[in-house]
């Protein structure tokens, strides 16, 4: 069998209406869209929030807020998955992305305290909480922010 022999099931497709073809073809003159008015019209149709002219949805709710545009996104990693990493003391950036513990940077990485640590790391990220700061430090540790 090849790809050029493969066809849709009988009656799955249906065929296009071709219209604007001439008066004997039944879909002629006005293409099946009446006479004048906005729909007969290209472009004539009402926006996905019309709402027959009441007041629609997203107008009558209230907003609340707005977007900082200088909120900082860190990407977040916890001492719990930073101790599960074996044979490395110094812990980096990209040691994190390359294991697999953080996807993306976004504007940095910031070590959360979430879990234990039984080793010595020297850990190097842009921001530390204030519990992971104090379990790196226990552990004999070092924090470095980068």
């Amino acid at each position: 069998m090849k790809i050029e022999d493969l066809k849709p099931a009988e009656g799955s497709r249906r065929k296009n209406k071709r219209v604007g073809r001439g008066v004997g073809s039944g879909h002629g003159k006005t293409s099946c869209r009446g006479h004048k008015g906005q729909k007969a019209r290209s472009g004539g149709t009402k926006g996905p929030g019309f709402e027959g002219g009441q007041m629609p949805l997203q107008r009558r709710l209230p907003k609340r807020g707005f977007k900082n545009p200088f909120k900082i996104g860190y990407a977040i990693v916890n001492l719990k998955n930073i101790s599960s990493i074996e044979g490395l003391d110094i812990i980096t950036p990209e040691v994190l992305i390359e294991k697999g513990l953080i996807k993306d940077l976004k504007d940095g990485i910031k070590v959360l305290g979430d879990g234990e640590i039984q080793r010595p790391f020297t850990i190097k990220a842009d921001a530390f909480s204030a519990s992971a700061l104090a379990k790196i430090a226990a552990a004999g540790g070092k924090a470095e922010i980068i």
